[in-house]
């Protein structure tokens, strides 16, 4: 898998390189700004790009204003955003927009350094990864009534996994839980969410937004 690196502290940016090299990735592109990231993306065309959300000049939303960018002018390359701090708008509204190939990660996830990897393999194939901080933020928000008033504790649980970006299996080792169990408490949250199979719907993705919205 191609990536670009846009991180603007040339140490973090190596030792990513390094790691993401050393975990059989092909790191074709560095970027030290937001301009620096596209123009790469442009002439690389990578599989995904790792983004720095704060970079220069005011090391504000720089990173998340390109990662829309490119979200937007190319599709088909996923995006990981690195945070220091957990900025869940920023999340929130790249996620809402198209889940698909979108990750977002605490840059302290780095150091567990196998689910890291996976995070990335996972969005540069198209699927999601959400750090499970910015999952804790967002159920610690209010006690609204909203959609997910009805799910059980273990409902709740096993949607913040999935919001994470987790299979139905990485669920179960997680939760130390058998496939049949993962699948009941699965489908009684479509059930819930009132998500129906649809051809053109996917009711994975329509739960997660359903739980970052809430």
């Amino acid at each position: 898998m191609r990536v670009v690196i846009a991180e603007d502290s040339v140490l973090l940016r190596e030792g990513l390189a390094r790691l993401l090299t050393d975990g059989g990735f092909d790191v074709v592109a560095q970027a030290g700004t937001a301009g620096e990231l596209l123009a790469a993306v442009r002439r690389c065309k990578p599989d995904v790009a790792i983004v720095d959300v704060r970079m220069p000049p005011t090391q504000t939303s720089e990173g998340a204003e390109a990662a829309h960018e490119i979200r937007s002018k190319h599709p088909n390359v996923g995006v990981l955003m690195l945070s220091q701090v957990v900025e869940a708008e920023h999340a929130l509204t790249l996620f809402s927009e198209r889940p698909e190939g979108f990750g977002y990660l605490l840059k302290d996830r780095v150091l567990e350094i196998d689910d890291f990897l996976e995070s990335v393999r996972r969005v540069a194939g198209g699927g999601t990864a959400v750090d499970p901080e910015v999952i804790a933020q967002l159920l610690g928000r209010g006690n609204k009534r909203g959609p997910l008033d009805e799910l059980t504790p273990r409902e709740r649980e096993v949607l913040g996994l999935m919001a994470e970006g987790l299979s139905n299996r990485g669920m179960c080792k997680r939760l130390v839980l058998s496939p049949k169990t993962i699948e009941t408490h699965v489908n009684s949250i479509f059930l819930k969410l009132h998500l129906m199979p649809a051809p053109d719907d996917h009711r994975r993705v329509l739960a997660v937004l359903a739980f970052l919205r809430s």
